[in-house]
């Protein structure tokens, strides 16, 4: 077996597991499998991880990465307010309808770390990641464009992560994304809302942004 830098080796097995768990189920997905699935001894995978507990927090971040690295590319300033959230969700639903596998296995490890005595913090977790990564962006945002927003970021954060929450199962369930566009067309008009006109410059807030260095 060719050596490897253990942060690599843990990436390769996180990716393993969300393969094999998004294809039998987190139930039935074992240490043993995952180390299979990634072609490494079991050994390695107690070297990498020392519990489950740890193998399942990385697997809920690095599929939270997967899709924000999408939306932060995402949401850098375009025309006009509106566009820039706009495309923000879009990119995040983009990756929703073409793995929704791996957004049913989020919801899975949240019931299995609800059930599981001693993994009940693992769904806590889940969530304030899921918050914490909307007040990043948020904050991204918030800067690029020199915005003032009308309730505080964590506020709106949790707002747009039960949204996006609630949007993304209302699809597993149903299957069907036909709604999904008027939806995030509304939650997006509703964020533009939230946003104060920009000090001095008498346009409304989904107003068309000057280009660099212009005023």
């Amino acid at each position: 077996m060719a050596r490897m830098p253990s942060a690599e080796r843990r990436r390769q097995l996180i990716e393993a597991a969300i393969r094999a768990m998004t294809r039998d189920g987190v139930s039935r997905t074992t240490t043993r499998s995952i180390a299979a699935e990634a072609g490494v001894s079991l050994s390695v995978f107690h070297y990498c991880f020392d519990s489950k507990q740890a193998l399942l927090e990385s697997v809920i971040a690095t599929i939270t990465d997967h899709y924000v690295t999408l939306v932060r590319e995402a949401i850098r300033p375009k025309d006009t307010l509106r566009e820039t959230i706009r495309a923000g969700f879009q990119a995040y639903w983009d990756h929703v309808s073409a793995n929704p596998g791996e957004h049913m296995l989020t919801y899975e490890l949240t019931q299995y770390a609800l059930r599981q005595p001693g993994f009940e913090h693992l769904a806590r977790r889940q969530y304030e990641l899921y918050s914490d990564t909307y007040s990043e962006l948020i904050e991204q945002l918030r800067h690029s464009m020199d915005l003032e927003l009308r309730v505080p970021v964590p506020v709106l954060a949790r707002y747009l992560a039960v949204m996006t929450d609630g949007l993304t199962l209302n699809f597993l369930v149903l299957g069907s994304d036909a709604s999904a566009a008027d939806i995030l067309d509304t939650i997006a008009d509703q964020v533009v809302g939230l946003v104060h006109d920009r000090p001095g410059s008498g346009d409304g807030p989904g107003a068309a942004v000057p280009p660099p260095g212009q005023v």
